[in-house]
């Protein structure tokens, strides 16, 4: 029977009614209420084929939430169709050739090129019952086989018995079919056919979005990389240089991709969704997602690279849980080795993980077969997920990229453009930020020298321990994507895409620009919560305290700056108010609260005042310019903007790409909005074409001096480097005893100081910052050794101004005494 047919016959309300009373659909995308459907126009429902029970799930779908029904029929001018229409299913034998049914909107067509009756809505509904890979094997497949052309009755419906509860149902935006009417084309067959192939395009991208591409059988993968001619011609070289025989690199080469390869499997799928949902349950308080539109604008026809930033081992399951939860395929992981133990490794695999090893450089054999496993997923479209910074993040921020896996992606995508493979690859930064950490102990000793725990199933037994912990609530937030083409086309033109070699010359200085490109974006969509906002306020006081009162200012200080004037693109605030963000804090154990007759008093003690720099370097980035901006009125208390752009020009490039943020087109033009916005927070006055601090009340001045300390740490450490290289002169540090020498003094001035923050010494940061010095011109290597001239000694004289005369000793106290 046909599906129009049954759908008006009294066994369709029975089937609905079941299918009702059965089915507990996990996601519906987007919400009913958000389609925009148009109240004065007929509305057709669209299936993708022919599927009985699909069609009496969205009858009872749309009568649950209030949308114009999908059973029975309507009537458009003098035609009377079904309410759920299908795209024809293609002819079973295959080996016969027959023509391909149409699509059925021939009628309504015919009958609006007469200038009859109304126009309709189409609205195209995908139907998913279960979430099955698209492998062409196994159980699930088969229970789980909606990508399936042919889906016998039997199958569908051991389908709908195991999987009522994974049922997903995403609806399309709605087409007009008036919009595809060409007043020049008066032959309906050429439009029905466009209407059909656009909702086929539609489909298909659904599909490819929720399921992902086909995947191979894994051990057809592991043998088609081991043989694939990249890897076959390194084991000829190795062989022929006397090395072990082709048949031994051969069998290595296998053994290395079934080292590497992943092995998704839906029954793990469900499984970790299962696991994964009970324990964010127990574990937080909830996840907030922001910014997926992105990510759905892209799926299915773009190849996804998610690079998110890292700061937990929950990392890897947080965001594949996510995208899962949102109706997107869970992407293939790179995971280190050392996750690969026993127990684990296997369950990670199977949810999507390979595993490389820290470093494959010496090893030619190694690194062919990994090159050859990445380019195959990507190529075939499989969404992939890294960390950029290499590893987890000890001190908050945002690390240096490391260049490898970049390198090796920006290589396939170069190799799958010359040989003539167009879907565009494109990269989703996402920040992850969490109000606690488990990992908050470790790395606090690790930063102070101890050493690095193996990973363990016994460590992961003992980390359980935890769970009975508040961890407050963690954010994922999707920033701007990156299209890798797109990208290319501006920072090369278009010629690159001529290139034949996968290693042009231009290769090895692209891959840092778009590491430090990705990694401005992933802060740029930073969230702000309660503990790292009360982090940002409590660690710019000396002693670690502060009253309540003027702690709640300081909050909805920061807060107002981002909502006047956003340090990122995409950044947010967390909902409430600062009472309220102070009671989470301490909730979380990570400040403490002491009663006074005259007020209360908000302070942290030594650990979590160690602790706490952690989340506040998380958003740090946010609050750059304006902690610039204000420091520069600690010590000079008026300034024009001139003069202030003078002071701070020099400086602000460094400090900039430390922190990882996109500096404004004109330096000059932010300074401008940025003190008129405190201006109007009252934390500066405008007077004859300068601007100066307040004189009352006293509680603005306080709250400048709080924003500016901000900046502070970041300032000192730029003084102590250069008062190193500028007292021993050019040609007397190679780059790594500059950042060891700054390092030891940065550690120096910390105890001397009673600061105990092991992340102000961190040697990357030094590292870093002679890196910047060469990048910005002030440095230049001569051999080994690091040299500069008299600019360098101007701007670092300059610079002295920011700092009050008190402070200016102690930092030169410390430097001379090393």
């Amino acid at each position: 029977m046909a599906l129009r047919h049954l759908l008006t016959t009294p066994l369709s309300g029975l089937m609905t009614r079941l299918i009702d009373a059965w089915v507990r659909p996990r996601l519906i995308d987007p919400a009913p209420e958000s389609l925009g459907l148009e109240p004065s126009l007929p509305v057709l429902y669209v299936l993708p084929r022919p599927a009985f029970s699909d069609a009496w799930l969205l009858a009872s779908l749309t009568r649950r939430h209030g949308l114009p029904p999908a059973s029975g029929r309507c009537r458009v001018g003098e035609l009377t169709l079904p309410l759920c229409l299908a795209l024809p299913a293609p002819p079973r034998r295959r080996w016969r050739r027959r023509q391909r049914p149409s699509a059925p909107f021939l009628p309504l067509i015919e009958q609006r090129l007469a200038g009859a009756g109304r126009g309709v809505q189409l609205v195209p509904v995908s139907i998913f019952w279960g979430r099955a890979p698209g492998k062409r094997f196994g159980f699930w497949r088969m229970v789980a086989a909606d990508s399936w052309r042919l889906t016998g009755r039997l199958r569908r419906l051991l389908s709908m018995l195991v999987n009522r509860r994974s049922v997903e149902i995403h609806f399309g935006a709605p087409l007009r079919l008036d919009d595809l009417i060409d007043t020049v084309e008066s032959d309906a067959g050429p439009i029905n056919r466009k209407a059909a192939r656009l909702l086929r395009v539609h489909f298909r991208r659904v599909r490819t979005r929720v399921l992902g591409p086909d995947l191979s059988h894994r051990r057809t993968l592991i043998e088609g990389v081991a043989y694939s001619p990249e890897v076959r011609g390194v084991i000829e070289t190795l062989a022929a240089d006397g090395r072990p025989s082709a048949t031994r690199l051969q069998d290595r080469a296998l053994r290395y991709g079934r080292e590497i390869a992943s092995n998704m499997t839906y029954p793990v799928m469900r499984f970790m969704d299962g696991l994964l949902r009970r324990l964010w349950h127990r574990l937080y308080d909830g996840v907030d997602v922001r910014g997926l539109e992105r990510v759905k604008a892209l799926a299915g026809d773009h190849t996804l690279v998610y690079v998110p930033c890292h700061r937990s081992h929950i990392d890897y399951l947080l965001l594949s849980y996510v995208l899962y939860q949102n109706g997107l395929m869970p992407p293939h992981i790179a995971a280190g080795r050392n996750l690969d133990m026993p127990f684990i490794g296997p369950l990670l695999r199977r949810g999507g993980a390979f595993f490389l090893r820290r470093s494959f450089r010496d090893n030619r054999l190694y690194a062919a077969v990994f090159n050859e496993y990445l380019h195959r997923l990507i190529a075939r479209g499989h969404p992939l997920e890294y960390f950029i910074e290499g590893g987890r993040s000890r001190s908050g921020r945002m690390l240096p990229p490391r260049p490898g896996m970049l390198a090796m992606t920006l290589r396939s995508f170069l190799r799958s453009t010359a040989a003539g493979h167009h879907q565009p690859l494109a990269f989703i930064p996402v920040h992850i930020g969490y109000e606690r950490i488990i990992e908050s102990a470790s790395y606090q000793r690790e930063l102070r020298g101890g050493r690095k725990h193996k990973e363990s199933p016994l460590a992961l037994f003992r980390a359980l321990g935890q769970l009975r912990q508040p961890f407050g609530r963690v954010s994922v937030s999707v920033g701007e994507p990156l299209l890798l083409g797109d990208f290319l086309d501006s920072e090369l033109g278009p010629g690159w895409r001529r290139e034949r070699s996968t290693r042009p010359e231009w290769l090895t200085g692209m891959v840092p620009r778009l590491g430090e490109t990705l990694c401005r974006r992933i802060n740029a969509a930073a969230a702000l919560n309660p503990v790292n906002l009360v982090a940002l306020a409590l660690l710019a006081t000396p002693h670690h305290a502060i009253e309540q009162r003027l702690l709640e200012r300081q909050l909805a200080l920061l807060a107002e700056l981002q909502r006047r004037l956003p340090g990122a693109a995409h950044a947010s605030l967390p909902p409430g108010a600062p009472t309220e963000w102070i009671d989470q804090a301490i909730h979380l154990g990570m400040v403490q609260r002491r009663q006074q007759p005259l007020g209360d008093i908000v302070l942290a003690d030594a650990t979590q005042a160690a602790q706490l720099g952690w989340y506040r370097n998380n958003v740090l980035h946010l609050f750059a310019l304006a902690g610039l901006t204000a420091f520069a009125f600690r010590h000079q208390p008026a300034h024009d903007l001139d003069e202030l752009e003078r002071l701070l020009a020099p400086g602000w490039p460094i400090l900039a790409r430390e922190l990882m943020v996109e500096p404004p087109p004109s330096l000059r033009e932010a300074l401008a909005a940025m003190l008129d916005v405190l201006g109007e927070l009252g934390l500066l006055v405008h007077g004859e074409a300068r601007w100066q601090r307040p004189e009352e009340p006293l509680e603005s001045g306080e709250c400048l001096d709080l924003l500016g300390q901000l900046m502070q740490p970041s300032l000192e450490r730029g003084y102590l480097l250069l008062a190193v290289l500028l007292g021993e002169g050019p040609g007397r540090f190679t780059a790594e005893a500059l950042a060891d020498q700054s390092r030891q003094l940065a550690e120096r001035l910390a105890l001397l100081s009673g600061r105990d923050a092991p992340e102000f010494f961190d040697t990357r940061l030094f590292v870093s910052l002679v890196e910047s010095l060469e990048q910005e011109g002030w440095l230049w290597r001569e051999e080994t050794l690091l040299v500069f001239d008299e600019r360098l000694c101007e701007a670092a004289r300059r610079s002295r101004q920011l700092f009050d005369p008190s402070l200016r000793h102690r930092l030169q106290l410390v430097t001379r005494l090393a």
